[in-house]
């Protein structure tokens, strides 16, 4: 009788479980904020250690309204002491409109785990959108627990 009624007691707890759960999903998906539409996505994927410093890899998805021929980006490397540590230009090449491309970087003479956080400062080379368009549209992220921001 005992084990009749755990058994019951058990199904009930698994089927408000199933029930919660698909709930909360939905509502962590909603609250994910979505990209703009006009958007250029600069994804932080991964770093790596190499036999040079670290291997970083970028993802980047154009949303723009036009194409870009040729775009770089200005970053700055924080330590964990929360000091600019390196600040160097990244040339990313071209970002066809609705396309993503990955991009990786050698970083000689840095170490992976000594970077705390990375901002793009600013987009010396745009060649393609309006005028101000790359920074006034660009959304990041990062898949990693490195911050990375815009």
């Amino acid at each position: 009788m005992a084990a009749r009624s755990f058994a019951s007691f058990v199904a009930g707890g698994l089927m408000i479980v199933g029930s919660v759960l698909p709930a909360y999903a939905q509502d962590a998906a909603a609250a994910a904020p979505a990209a703009p539409a006009n958007a250029l996505e600069v994804e932080l994927n991964a770093l790596a250690p190499s036999q040079k410093g670290c291997m970083m890899t970028f993802v980047a998805l154009n949303k723009l309204a036009a194409p870009v021929s040729k775009i770089s980006f200005e970053l700055a490397f924080f330590n964990d002491r929360n000091a600019v540590d390196k600040i160097t230009v990244l040339d990313f090449r071209d970002l066809p409109e609705g396309k993503k491309r990955v991009r990786q970087f050698d970083m000689p003479n840095m170490k992976c785990e000594a970077v705390t956080r990375i901002i793009i400062n600013d987009t010396p080379v745009c060649d393609g959108p309006a005028a101000g368009a790359c920074m006034k549209g660009l959304v990041t992220r990062s898949q990693i627990s490195v911050p990375f921001e815009g």
